[in-house]
C-alpha cells in the first residue's frame, strides 16, 4: 500500500513538474525565496500592532511559536527521520525533472518546510483576523503559490507538500490557542487592576 502511494506521488510530481513555461520559471524561482514573503509578514505585523496595540505581544508570541514548531518539526524532526530524497536528488528521476537555475535544494524533502511555514502562517492569521478582515483568506493563495513553487522547481513531491501543510496547520492551532490564552490572562489582569483601583 505504501509503495503504491509513493509511486502515485512520483507520477503526480512528474505530471505537475512538466507543466512549465519559460515565463513562469523566474516567477516560481522567486516565489520560493523567503525574502520575497517578507512584505507579507511586515504587513501582518503592522496589522497586529495597529489592532492589538498594547496586547500585540500575545499574537506575536503565537505566530513565532507557530513558525518555530512548523519549521522544526518539518526540518529538524521529519527530514532526518524519513530521509526521503528530494526528486531533484533522486537518481532514478535524473533527466526527467524540470530544474530552474540549477536549484536542487537540500538532500531530503519530507516534509516541506516551505509548505509548513507558509500554511502555518496563513492558518494562524486567518483564525486570528477573519472576524475583522474578510480578505484575510487571500493568505491561502499566497501560501498555495509558495507551496506549489516547490513542485514546479522539482525539489518536492506532492506528498511532501501535503505533510508540510498538515504540520503547519497543526502548529497554527497550537500558536492560536496560546494567543487566546495569553489574551485571556491580559484581560483578567486588566479587570483585576480596575477593581483594585
Amino acid at each position: 500500500m505504501l509503495e503504491r502511494l509513493i509511486e502515485l506521488d512520483k507520477k503526480l510530481f512528474l505530471y505537475l513538474n512538466s507543466l512549465h513555461t519559460p515565463w513562469l520559471d523566474p516567477v516560481m524561482y522567486y516565489a520560493t525565496d523567503k525574502y520575497v514573503s517578507l512584505p507579507v509578514y511586515l504587513l501582518l505585523l503592522f496589522i497586529i500592532l495597529k489592532y492589538y496595540r498594547n496586547d500585540s505581544w500575545a499574537p506575536i508570541i503565537g505566530i513565532a511559536l507557530t513558525i518555530i514548531i512548523a519549521d522544526q518539526v518539518s526540518s529538524t524532526l521529519m527530514k532526518p527521520l524519513f530521509q526521503r530524497l528530494r526528486p531533484s536528488r533522486e537518481p532514478a528521476l535524473a533527466g526527467m525533472i524540470h530544474i530552474v537555475q540549477g536549484y536542487i535544494g537540500g538532500k531530503y524533502g519530507f516534509a516541506s518546510s516551505h509548505a509548513a511555514n507558509s500554511f502555518g502562517a496563513a492558518c494562524f492569521f486567518w483564525m486570528l483576523l477573519k472576524d475583522r478582515f474578510k480578505w484575510i483568506g487571500i493568505l491561502f493563495i499566497w501560501a498555495a503559490v509558495v507551496t506549489y513553487s516547490r513542485v514546479y522547481l522539482g525539489v518536492h513531491y506532492p506528498g511532501d507538500l501535503l505533510a508540510g501543510i498538515l504540520v503547519g496547520a497543526a502548529a497554527s492551532i497550537g500558536g492560536f490557542q496560546l494567543t487566546k490564552w495569553l489574551l485571556t490572562l491580559t484581560n483578567r489582569k486588566s479587570q483585576l487592576s480596575r477593581k483594585i483601583k
